[in-house]
């Protein structure tokens, strides 16, 4: 999450059901659970928290060129968060790109960069936006490069020397709707991001429904909002 979608959620961006269906989605790929995290591309952070604060992990280093300084924050627990503009090497045992590589001209470069630098046995979870049939106003907002399909993201990672053990789409069940709304606003000004904050019960209801998609979306290479992957360093 950047800093344009959390002022646009604003208070509910902890609880918002897109952040957080997301996370409880990678989390049912993290067996056995991690030890240590790089969020690469991290921004504020949200996902390394959320994994934190929910037993996934007892330390997260994020990473974010555009910190304007570098620290740690301590959560309690043994936890810890630290915040760094770049990293030489690293022996974390999880490393995630949660929308990042839509946002980097070169996006194998970047994967390849933490490909190279980690450890054996290190797992890498990528989520991006798919489609770009569904560009709109929002990915000009959010300066967006590009959209994703499951071939594209795959020949991504294997021009890296990887390979992906999981690839699908994920926001199956609400992407007619977001097909429509997308349709809709497409020549709108690239002014706001589509992330809005939703009535309580509307908010619930769509967690709910995310969440059982998520207990099948691995087989799902038909439609999506997000492209998955999950790969292992061997």
């Amino acid at each position: 999450m950047d800093l344009k979608e959390r002022n646009a959620l604003g208070d509910s961006a902890d609880t918002h059901w897109y952040y957080t269906s997301k996370a409880r989605m990678v989390a049912r790929k993290l067996t056995p659970r991690p030890k240590e995290i790089l969020d690469v591309g991290a921004g504020l952070g949200w996902f390394s928290r959320w994994f934190l604060d929910n037993g996934y992990g007892q330390r997260a280093v994020c990473v974010d060129p555009g910190y304007d300084e570098e620290r740690e924050e301590t959560l309690g627990g043994g936890r810890s968060v630290a915040y760094v503009k770049g990293v030489e090497s690293y022996g974390s045992d999880l490393v995630l790109l949660m929308d990042v590589l839509e946002h980097v001209d070169d996006d194998v470069g970047l994967l390849k960069e933490y490909w190279d630098k980690a450890p054996k046995g290190a797992t890498f979870v990528i989520t991006v936006p798919a489609f770009e049939f569904l560009w709109s106003a929002h990915d000009d907002y959010l300066d967006h490069r590009r959209r994703y399909t499951c071939a594209r993201l795959a020949r991504t990672i294997r021009a890296v020397g990887a390979e992906p053990e999981e690839l699908h789409y994920y926001f199956g069940a609400i992407f007619p709707i977001a097909v429509a709304v997308r349709l809709l606003k497409r020549g709108s000004k690239a002014d706001s991001s589509d992330m809005k904050p939703v009535p309580a019960p509307l908010n619930a209801v769509l967690k709910a429904v995310c969440g059982v998609e998520a207990l099948f979306c691995r087989w799902n290479r038909i439609a999506g909002l997000s492209v998955v992957a999950r790969f292992t360093k061997r």
